[in-house]
């Protein structure tokens, strides 16, 4: 049986569907798995699958043999990680477009992959002032100083000297790239992509080969907001990139802190608008890392209770109702649909129903309308 990241991969090889579609695709039928095998026209109640796109998938299927697919791309692009591998980023699983291939190079951390180590994203303009350059280079030293890892893009300007600046005080650091993890850009930058390499992981959704395009960059920017508990913006004016990283780690429920600027100066309106609407202001050193030490910190996602020790809750006394849809409920996730067609009742009671389970601590709710019993 096939595993479920070659799904992920097939999915991927499909013209016109994307993060968005397969997060639909998931949710509607449980696994990717369920999905592929699916009749083509069963894809048609997806929303966003219209005609067009259902010949695209059925031709893709029908050339598609998923065994010589997996084996093949592994030999082009041996690290990758899909949302259905216990590895892949926490955090980046929780977004509402994760990547459904994300490509890696260099030394792994678990440990941020898993969300225990924090990661902080640092953006901004790629025509920095000295003042920019200077404040970059001691924030993100600084964070390395004090066990966060720095997250940028590795663009000229700012991207670039976050990362030095964290790899100069001897901490980790992580390039996202809007090219394959094999493609420097820019050029100039192999030096450093050979240090981050020995000293932390380069990071795309792009197989390897994948040469700059400009549609690239703004896709990029959403993992970079993804992997990050919060997002610096140190210069950025206000048509700047940058930006986009901020407004989507705002989506993301992430934190979003800029450093203030001058008026006079252009490099800085987009970090002054940022703040004009609710941004964190960065006033110092310390002060930004008192405010990044209240971040609630996250619980290991694969750290399970000892068996012997564990002991089972009692159960509170439930409406029939509840007791019924906690009953089909296992450590297993499930999707919605799946509950409701095994309990036979109507989708909006047992959404209720659900929402009361988990106020109760009895029922977790995972991304992609996914439930389970705990």
């Amino acid at each position: 049986m096939l595993e479920e990241r070659a799904y992920w991969l097939a999915w991927s090889q499909v013209a016109g569907v994307g993060p968005v579609l397969l997060s639909r695709l998931q949710t509607h039928f449980g696994t990717l798995a369920q999905a592929w095998e699916a009749p083509v026209q069963a894809l048609g109640v997806v929303e966003g699958i219209g005609e067009k796109l259902l010949r695209t998938i059925g031709q893709t299927r029908s050339q598609l043999i998923l065994e010589q697919l997996l084996e093949q791309h592994c030999a082009k692009n041996p690290y990758f990680w899909t949302p259905g591998d216990i590895d892949y980023p926490r955090l980046l699983r929780e977004i509402p477009t994760p990547p459904p291939v994300l490509y890696y190079r260099g030394q792994i951390d678990l440990q941020e992959n898993q969300g225990i180590k924090p990661i902080v994203g640092i953006v901004g303009t790629r025509e920095p002032s000295e003042y920019g350059k200077r404040w970059t280079r001691k924030i993100s030293a600084a964070l390395a100083q004090h066990g966060f890892t720095v997250v940028s893009g590795m663009a000229a300007g700012i991207d670039t000297e976050a990362h030095r600046g964290c790899l100069e005080a001897g901490g980790r650091t992580i390039a996202v790239l809007g090219t394959g993890v094999d493609v420097v850009y820019p050029p100039r930058n192999q030096s450093l992509y050979e240090k981050i390499q020995e000293q932390g992981s380069i990071l795309s959704e792009y197989p390897a080969g994948t040469t700059p395009s400009r549609s690239q960059f703004p896709q990029r920017n959403r993992i970079i907001a993804g992997l990050s508990r919060a997002i610096l913006v140190m210069e950025a004016p206000s048509k700047s990139g940058a930006l986009i990283t901020a407004y989507q780690a705002n989506e993301f429920s992430r934190d979003v802190y800029a450093l203030p600027g001058s008026l006079d100066n252009y490099q800085s309106s987009g970090c002054l608008g940022l703040l004009n609407r609710g941004a964190h202001v960065i006033l110092s050193v310390g002060h930004l890392l008192d405010m990044l030490g209240a971040i609630p910190h996250l619980d290991s996602a694969v750290q399970l209770p000892s068996l012997a020790q564990e002991q089972p809750k009692p159960l509170p006394k439930l409406e029939p109702e509840l007791l019924k849809v906690l009953k089909v409920l296992t450590s297993e996730s499930m999707t919605l649909d799946t509950i409701v067609e095994q309990v036979g009742m109507a989708a909006g009671e047992v959404s209720g129903i659900l929402l009361q389970l988990e106020l109760l601590g009895l029922v977790s709710q995972l991304p992609g309308m996914q439930y389970r019993r705990g």
